[in-house]
């Protein structure tokens, strides 16, 4: 048989001896070991080793997060928007050059089929490179939405101007009719789908924004803790040793200040920038194109307004495409004063030098001239002279298509050199993210070594 476990003197006859877990006795080691000025040190040594590298962690993650959205503002929802308001343009264009080429018919179509097959083909390159860099993950997004919908009526629409234009050469008045029912679902059913399409591109843009200028706050937090930690170890140490500088720890004070600076300093620099390209960047870019396309459609208008001839009538029977005509003139340049108003009068606002303001300013004389000429072709126009007005709609000389086109050119000169500030002041934002994130984690690892090692010295008095 076994021999009995002897009982511990003093203890009851026969009772074993209880052993305590490997945990428990670990566990009292720390507790003796936290009582303990080395102790303390190691505990002390540890959470700001790891107060330090969260910081420059948190530094990286966040900053390369806003990095990235900023260069998505300038590589990819920008331009997608741009391609969105030249979708917009050239659809609105090839309405305007349709109308146009079957006022003008004879050889003078000629140039208007290039320019109406030259809008065709940029709106349907655009619209295959905008589904390309569609971001719809498992349902089309927005943006897919409308894409699809323009790539289905286009072909259709393209129908009916090819039948109209058939109907016209054979000198049928079937063609006005099918060039206004082509009209017409340009009017109601493509160019809002294009507008959809912008404005979901304008939605993303504007959300790119927000990523990029919102401010690093979970970094910035945990680098005033860091800090704080560093500087109560260091009045700690100076409490208990009259030693005014610690080495290790100063060193990763300065090295934990020094990132803290640079990521209040970058990002204050990159918001500046962002902000001022939004400002005198995008939101200029987005005025002057409206004012584009507010210019095309007007100049629809005014084509269709002779084409059809009265046929089409508003409900208090006044000509439909000459309202139309006037909406888009009140939108495009205010009410007729003599200072600009409308969407001109807001690019006017928002340009920020005299290079950008110059080439809208033509546009605005050119739109008072226009308006002018068009006044006079509807007077031929209500007298019966046909002839007379249409010269004065499409001629060569001193015709509203003149002026239209004078309206047209400044607005794309405006248009490129506020682009050009744009991606000045966007790559300006961007660039100051520039090895903010890299710098901040080696920054970051060298101030935990250094606080180890400030730690580690005072250790060394107690061996």
């Amino acid at each position: 048989m076994p021999s009995a476990v002897p009982a511990p003197a003093g203890g009851a006859p026969g009772s074993a001896v209880r052993r305590r877990s490997a945990w428990a006795e670990g566990l009292d080691r720390l507790r003796a070991a936290a009582v303990t000025e080395p102790g303390r040190l190691r505990a002390i040594g540890a959470v700001l080793a790891l107060l330090v590298l969260l910081f420059g962690t948190a530094t990286a993650w966040q900053v390369s997060d806003r990095s990235a959205a900023a260069d998505d503002v300038v590589e990819r929802s920008q331009p997608l928007t741009a391609d969105a308001a030249s979708i917009y343009r050239s659809l609105a264009d090839a309405d305007t050059t349709a109308a146009g080429g079957f006022l003008a018919g004879g050889a003078g179509s000629a140039a208007s089929r290039a320019r109406y097959a030259a809008d065709i083909t940029t709106a349907s390159n655009l619209l295959v490179k905008a589904s390309a860099n569609t971001r719809g993950s498992g349902s089309p997004d927005a943006a897919g939405v409308q894409i699809a919908t323009l790539s289905k009526l286009l072909p259709r629409y393209t129908g009916l101007v090819e039948t109209a234009r058939a109907n016209n050469r054979l000198g049928l008045p079937l063609g006005g009719a099918y060039l206004r029912y082509a009209n017409d679902q340009m009017r109601k059913e493509l160019l809002p789908a294009a507008q959809a399409l912008y404005d979901a591109e304008t939605a993303r843009l504007s959300a790119d924004y927000g990523r990029a200028k919102d401010w690093p706050w979970f970094a910035l937090a945990a680098g005033v803790v860091a800090i704080g930690a560093l500087v109560w170890a260091q009045r700690r140490n100076y409490r208990r040793t009259n030693r005014v500088f610690n080495r290790g720890l100063l060193a990763a004070t300065a090295a934990s200040a020094a990132v803290l600076l640079w990521l209040v300093a970058g990002h204050a620099v990159a918001r500046a920038e962002l902000t001022r390209s939004y400002e005198h960047g995008a939101r200029s870019l987005r005025v002057l194109n409206e004012a584009r396309i507010d210019a095309l459609q007007a100049r629809g208008d005014e084509n269709l307004t002779l084409v059809a001839r009265g046929a089409v009538l508003t409900g208090d029977q006044k000509d439909f495409y000459e309202v139309g005509f006037r909406a888009g003139m009140r939108d495009l340049a205010g009410a007729g004063g003599p200072a600009a108003g409308g969407r001109l009068g807001a690019a006017l606002a928002l340009a920020g030098d005299d290079a950008g303001r110059r080439p809208v300013r033509d546009a605005v004389a050119a739109v008072r001239e226009w308006q002018a000429r068009h006044a006079a072709a509807r007077e031929a126009d209500d007298k019966g002279d046909y002839g007379r007005a249409l010269a004065k709609v499409i001629g060569s000389d001193a015709s509203t298509g003149a002026s239209f086109d004078r309206v047209d050119a400044g607005l794309q000169q405006a248009l490129v050199h506020e682009q050009d500030r744009f991606r000045s002041a966007a790559d300006g934002g961007r660039g100051a993210f520039g090895g903010l994130a890299v710098g901040a984690g080696v920054l970051a690892v060298l101030a935990a070594a250094g606080a180890v090692l400030g730690i580690g010295r005072r250790l060394s008095e107690y061996r």
